[in-house]
């Protein structure tokens, strides 16, 4: 059964605070779990980014201005988070935090991020499915 696109876009604003988690421990251990840096760097490796590069969504979708800033902050995301734990696996806890901070440059990508998550979800009718994938 297919997520609708709202049910898709609450997933992903869960699942990329979570991530804050886990970044933050990779910073207080010196390591990362169940992953490396260069997947994190890239942004279609993640549950949602195989769904926004994935064929789940039409082209219609695809050409809407919501999914286009997603698309491109989501992968803004991603890199900033690889900095960050590269810096954490190197020992460079000091760096990496700097990033991490209210101010720094991870928050402010995380941010937009989830303002832009929140704002295509409002855009969209409460069931929204993702049509394509259901057609027999």
């Amino acid at each position: 059964m297919s997520q609708t696109i709202v049910e898709q876009i609450k997933e992903a604003i869960s699942a990329h605070g979570m991530w804050k988690q886990r970044i933050r421990a990779a910073i207080a251990t010196g390591e990362i779990v169940d992953t490396t840096v260069e997947t994190i760097r890239v942004d279609n490796q993640c549950a949602f980014g195989k769904w926004l590069y994935g064929d789940a969504l039409s082209a219609q979708d695809k050409q809407n201005e919501y999914y286009k800033t997603v698309k491109l902050l989501h992968a803004e995301f991603h890199l900033i988070a690889a900095e960050v734990v590269s810096l954490a696996l190197a020992g460079k806890k000091a760096e990496a935090e700097v990033i991490m901070r209210f101010s720094g440059e991870y928050a402010a990508v995380s941010a937009k991020l989830t303002q832009s998550m929140m704002a295509w979800k409002a855009s969209l009718p409460v069931e929204s499915p993702i049509l394509k994938s259901n057609a027999q």
